[in-house]
């Protein structure tokens, strides 16, 4: 099968998959939202199945060690890939932290709205209301997941945590209601005799582009999840000190993956 055949079939398939099932979720909101408010017990189980059939229809591999979290909180992880997405949900119902500049992407940014993705401005003057919607969430029982990291990278490294986001868990915690972080760390097995990036989506690479070139591959990769353990907020004395360790966690996982491919 030639490259441009491997593009159109995968790529229907694809299409067929999370547009579909897109439908099926609004569709099913439309119920939801009015019964069940911010708790959404069916919609995320459609997500999950939208994001482990990607791989099967792209043809990687996917592997996930560890266990995912069942406690309230969120979990951080490493950013090499728009891959990510589908990786940390294929394994766990998550809901993503993003910037607001993400809602107005098209088609990526109808997804993130679909699925409950939480937006955050870069803007001081909101900050009181964002740390009161990461409150709500947490409370309606949402698991969080964002990118520390603050970008993408080549998927080859993990960049210094920025530790903003964290203060808003603190807020949150309570003796009543702990919190834990739980890092993640992902991992991306390039094809065979492909640059160890092949995966990797940074900089200024525009989203169309990557995505045919990794349908268009007749042997693809694969990419691993490994859950550690999670970090109690109460553990920690504040945001830099936790930042630090989910840091040090997922660089660890990152790491240690990469040597022994």
């Amino acid at each position: 099968m030639g490259a441009g055949l491997r593009v159109l079939l995968r790529g229907l398939v694809l299409a067929v998959l999370v547009f579909g099932c897109l439908a099926l979720l609004l569709l099913v909101r439309l119920v939801e939202r009015p019964l069940c408010g911010l708790d959404r017990p069916v919609t995320p189980h459609i997500t999950r199945f939208v994001c482990r059939n990607a791989f099967r229809i792209l043809g990687m591999g996917f592997q996930a060690e560890g266990t995912p979290m069942q406690a309230r909180g969120a979990g951080v992880a490493n950013h090499g890939s728009w891959l990510d997405i589908f990786a940390l949900n294929a394994c766990q119902s998550v809901y993503f932290v993003a910037k607001t500049e993400v809602s107005g992407w098209a088609g990526i940014g109808w997804l993130a709205r679909a699925t409950g993705t939480v937006f955050i401005a870069r803007d001081r003057r909101q900050a009181a209301a964002q740390r009161q919607l990461f409150r709500d969430r947490l409370a309606a029982g949402h698991h969080l997941m964002f990118f520390p990291e603050g970008t993408s990278t080549d998927a080859q490294r993990v960049l210094p945590f920025k530790p903003t986001l964290f203060a808003a868990f603190f807020d949150a915690d309570s003796p009543e209601v702990p919190l834990a972080i739980q890092p993640v760390s992902v991992i991306y097995s390039a094809p065979e005799d492909a640059d160890p990036r092949f995966y990797g989506w940074w900089g200024d690479m525009d989203f169309a582009p990557h995505l045919l070139r990794v349908l268009a591959l007749r042997r693809q990769g694969g990419v691993k999840v490994i859950y550690h353990d999670p970090l109690p907020i109460a553990g920690y004395p504040d945001r830099k000190a936790l930042a630090r360790a989910a840091e040090a966690r997922v660089r660890a996982g990152v790491e240690t993956a990469l040597a022994h491919r």
